[in-house]
C-alpha cells in the first residue's frame, strides 16, 4: 500500500486523528455529582471571583487552539479551511504525543484578517494558547501581531517561527562542522514569505550580520516599493550591501543557502559559485529547491531537506511542541525571541560532538528527547525574561 493509500485509510476509518477523553470517571450518583451538578458550581464561583483561577480548575492551563483558514496549507496553497482540518488535526495529535499538550483544530471560514483576529480573540477564554496555521503572508503577521496586543497568552504560528528555530538548530551545529561562525558568513534566504521572513529575524537575533533575502523577483532591496509591509521592513535589517539581482547572481561565494520556497530552483552550476563548504538547507516541500545529490555535486559540503527520506531532516516537530510544553510549564504569557534562541540551542545541544558529522546535524524528527529540553530550556528562559503570569 502506498502512502497516499494509507494515509487516506488511516483518516477514513477513525474519522480524522482526535478524540475527546475524560479524565475524571463517571459510573455512579457521586462521580455524577463532582464531575457536573451540583458539584460543578463550586470551580465555576471560583472562577467568577477569579478568572486566573480557570488555569487551576480547567483544561485552560493546557490547551492550545491551532487554528487555520486554509490559504497556505502545506505545499498545496489556498484550498480552504475544511482542507486545512487534516493538518491541524496532524498538529494537534504531535503537541499531545511530544508535549503532553492537549490542543484542538479549530477552521475559520474568513480570509478577513480583522474578522479572524476578533474571532479568536472572543473564543481565547477557553484556551491558555493560540497556535496559528497554514495563514498566508502577509497577513499572518497582522494576524498574529494583533493577537499578541490583544491576548495576554501565548500566540505562536508555527509556519514562521517553529521553522525558524528548526534551521538556526541545523544551522548552529553545520557551522561546527565547517569551522565558520554566524557572525561571519554569507547567507541568503530564497522565500520572502512567513517562514523567510521569520527566518532571517531569528538569525539576526542569533549573531548574523550578512543576509540576503530573495523572492521570484530577486534579492529583497531596502526603499522597493514594491515589496509588502513585512518585506520592507526586513529589508532594512538585511542586504546591507544593497545586492540586486536573481538568485543565481546573489548565490554567489555565499556560504549558506536556506530554501524556504519551491521545488528545483538552485542548481548545481549555482551551488558551484557558493564558497568552499558550502551549506544548502534546501527545505520546501515535497520537492526541495534542489536535491541532496545534486547540491553534493557542486560541492556543497552539507544538505539538509524537510523529508525524512534525506538526511538532515529540518522539521518544525523538532520545535512547537516542546515550546508550548515550556510555556505553559513556566505559565508564560508571551513566547519571545529568546525563549525561541533557547530552544534552537538546546536541539543542537542534543547531537554530541560524538555524533556530529555531515548527515547527522539535528536530532530526528520523532526523538522524544527533544520536546523535553525545548521545554526546560524555554521554561528557564521565560522566568528569567518575567513573561509569566503572576
Amino acid at each position: 500500500m502506498s502512502i497516499k493509500e494509507a494515509a487516506l485509510q488511516a483518516h477514513r476509518v477513525r474519522n480524522g486523528k482526535l478524540e475527546i477523553t475524560g479524565t475524571v470517571p463517571v459510573v455512579s450518583k457521586q462521580d455524577l455529582a463532582i464531575a457536573y451538578t451540583p458539584g460543578v458550581a463550586e470551580p465555576c464561583k471560583e472562577i467568577a471571583k477569579d478568572k486566573s483561577k480557570a488555569y487551576e480548575y480547567t483544561i485552560k492551563g493546557s490547551t492550545v487552539a491551532i487554528l487555520t483558514n486554509g490559504t497556505a496549507v502545506l505545499g498545496l496553497g489556498d484550498i480552504g479551511p475544511e482542507a486545512g482540518l487534516p493538518v491541524i488535526e496532524g498538529k494537534a495529535l504531535l503537541l499531545k504525543e511530544f508535549g503532553g499538550v492537549n490542543a484542538f483544530p479549530i477552521c475559520i471560514d474568513s480570509t478577513d484578517p480583522d474578522e479572524f483576529v476578533r474571532t479568536v480573540e472572543v473564543i481565547a477564554p477557553g484556551f491558555g494558547g493560540i497556535h496559528l496555521e497554514d495563514i498566508k503572508a502577509p497577513e499572518c503577521f497582522y494576524i498574529e501581531d494583533k493577537l499578541k496586543e490583544k491576548l495576554n497568552i501565548p500566540v505562536y504560528h508555527d509556519d514562521q517561527h517553529g521553522t525558524a528555530v528548526a534551521v538556526l538548530a541545523g544551522l548552529f551545529n553545520a557551522l561546527k562542522l565547517v569551522g565558520k561562525k554566524i557572525e561571519d558568513v554569507r547567507i541568503v534566504i530564497n522565500g520572502a514569505g512567513a517562514s523567510g521572513i521569520a527566518t532571517a529575524k531569528l538569525l539576526l537575533v542569533a549573531g548574523a550580520k550578512r543576509i540576503v533575502l530573495c523572492d521570484m523577483n530577486g534579492a529583497l532591496v531596502e526603499g522597493d516599493t514594491s515589496l509588502n509591509e513585512p518585506q520592507q521592513q526586513i529589508a532594512k535589517l538585511t542586504n546591507r550591501d544593497k545586492e540586486t539581482g536573481s538568485l543565481a547572481e546573489v548565490i554567489k561565494g555565499k556560504d549558506i543557502f536556506i530554501g524556504l520556497s519551491v521545488a528545483d530552483v538552485m542548481t548545481t552550476e549555482m551551488v558551484q559559485t557558493m564558497s568552499n563548504e558550502s551549506i544548502i538547507f534546501a527545505l520546501a516541500n515535497p520537492i526541495p529547491e534542489i536535491l541532496p545529490e545534486e547540491a553534493h555535486k557542486g560541492g556543497a559540503r552539507i544538505v539538509a531537506t524537510g523529508r525524512s527520506d534525506f538526511h538532515n531532516q529540518i522539521n518544525n516537530l523538532l520545535a512547537f511542541p516542546g515550546i508550548f510544553r515550556g510555556a505553559f510549564d513556566a505559565k508564560a504569557t508571551d513566547i519571545t525571541m529568546e525563549m525561541k534562541l533557547a530552544a534552537a540551542r538546546s536541539i543542537a545541544d542534543l547531537v554530541t560532538d560524538e555524533e556530529l558529522d555531515d548527515t547527522y546535524i539535528v536530532p530526528d524528527a520523532i526523538d522524544k528527547r527533544v520536546s523535553s529540553a525545548v521545554s526546560k530550556a524555554v521554561k528557564i528562559v521565560a522566568e528569567q525574561s518575567g513573561v509569566v503570569r503572576k
